[in-house]
């Protein structure tokens, strides 16, 4: 069965906005968030393995699906709903061993060649990126652009498609025109942690628009 994914996927950084990860996701919920990703390349696995488990209760009291990024063991041990994996992780096969069928797996591609690769894999959808320049992580891959996009969205099919990297309000429509069915979003929802629920709301609003 195809994965319906929510037109916005936020993501969650605590060290962009010196939160927890639970009260990241309870602010994006309050925007009207019902699916985000945990995000998290700091903490060691018992810390991480804390903060995924207060979040998925707040995930759970609210009925927003928590994916854990990267940590498929987490992910197992506390039933989140998913996992998203990079291209150094655990291999998807492995991954949707591990974590049944039921299971949200996600995976990360930074070019053509992965993105077709990717299709082959037990996957629930494909994320591509960065799209655009991007600050969110340290050191990105190269840019892909709206007609590697385009031609991603040709190769992979009917996968659910993620676009990440440097996604703005302004650039957004033009996100979906190319085939996207998700944008994730990072800075622009948690560089001002107070408005992460009005930006979630606005991002929100927009990208429902724009992809009809």
């Amino acid at each position: 069965m195809r994965l319906e994914l929510p037109k916005l996927y936020p993501i969650t950084d605590a060290r962009l906005t010196g939160l927890s990860h639970a009260e990241q996701l309870r602010r994006m919920s309050d925007g009207g968030a019902t699916l985000v990703q945990l995000r998290e390349k700091h903490l060691s696995p018992r810390e991480f393995y804390g903060e995924v488990e207060e979040a998925l209760s707040v995930a759970r009291a609210r009925g927003v699906r928590l994916i854990v990024n990267d940590r498929a063991d987490i992910a197992f041990a506390l039933c989140a709903d998913g996992v998203h994996l990079g291209q150094e992780d655990l291999p998807p096969a492995a991954a949707r061993e591990l974590l049944g069928d039921q299971s949200v797996i996600g995976f990360s591609t930074h070019n053509i060649e992965q993105a077709r690769a990717a299709a082959r894999l037990p996957v629930s959808y494909i994320a591509i990126g960065p799209i655009f320049p991007t600050v969110s992580k340290e050191n990105p891959a190269a840019v892909v652009g709206i007609d590697g996009l385009r031609r991603v969205r040709a190769i992979v099919g009917e996968i659910p498609l993620v676009a990440i990297g440097g996604i703005t309000l302004e650039n957004v429509e033009e996100v979906f025109k190319a085939g996207a069915d998700s944008v994730a979003v990072i800075n622009l929802l948690l560089a001002s942690p107070t408005e992460i629920e009005t930006r979630t709301m606005e991002m929100l609003s927009l990208t429902q628009q724009t992809s009809e």
